[in-house]
């Protein structure tokens, strides 16, 4: 029974591992220049495909950010079910947040083809309409959708922390990472920064953190001395 366990946590750990790595690679694919240019409303429907393309990788996120956190409870909640139970719902709520992100990026591509068929007739009705919902999908994308995962990120590392399943420095770095991106998102929220080089230097710690411990997962796993104590 405890060998059958063992082997589901490993496996458990293994696939978060790959869905760390999957979000961040979906994340990479799921940026729009096109549409964080100057002159998106003409340009969108001309990158139609790019668009689209980075639609279809924000919505594999949805996967990630929602599965891990629900793949980890069954192993977290053994050692602190409140916290691995908000991991989830932050999880869940993340996911959310990422549809919301996408049906906006598509509502400005309708905005964009509807400016081709009207022209300059309008421009400042469809300006100020399309600079609304560039606001709405950075504040969905880079504030709410953030703060979710991140926090739900953040519950994950109090655990491992308190427990040790993967080695305390990286705990610890998630927790300052976590810390410093939950940061850099309110600070873009009260539009103290923007998305600039403070806004990126502030999320790069929390990035490589969860770069390096989806390599830890897929290659070590959770200390096994934990795991059978809770098992025992």
């Amino acid at each position: 029974m405890l060998r059958k366990s063992a082997s589901s946590d490993r496996r458990s750990a293994v696939i978060t591992g790959l869905l760390l790595i999957a979000g961040m690679v979906a994340g990479i694919f799921s940026v729009v220049p096109v549409i964080d240019g100057a002159d998106y409303i003409v340009k969108a429907i001309t990158y139609e495909n790019q668009v689209l393309i980075g639609a279809f990788f924000q919505l594999l996120m949805v996967a990630a950010y929602v599965g891990i956190p629900i793949l980890m409870y069954p192993i977290l909640s053994k050692h602190n079910k409140g916290l691995a139970l908000g991991s989830v719902a932050f999880g869940i709520i993340a996911g959310v947040f990422i549809i919301i992100g996408v049906i906006i990026l598509l509502l400005l591509l309708t905005l964009s083809h509807e400016f081709t068929k009207v022209g300059t007739l309008d421009e400042s009705y469809f300006q100020t309409l399309g600079g609304l919902l560039q606001a709405g999908r950075d504040l969905v994308n880079h504030v709410a959708t953030t703060l979710a995962f991140v926090l739900a990120m953040l519950l994950f590392n109090c655990i491992f922390y308190q427990t040790k399943l993967v080695p305390r420095w990286l705990s610890v770095w998630g927790l300052i990472g976590s810390t410093l991106s939950i940061l850099a998102s309110l600070l873009f929220m009260i539009r103290f920064i923007g998305l600039d080089e403070t806004y990126m230097m502030l999320n790069i710690p929390i990035a490589f953190q969860q770069l390096v411990l989806a390599i830890w997962l897929i290659v070590k796993g959770f200390n096994p001395t934990v795991q059978d104590s809770v098992s025992n």
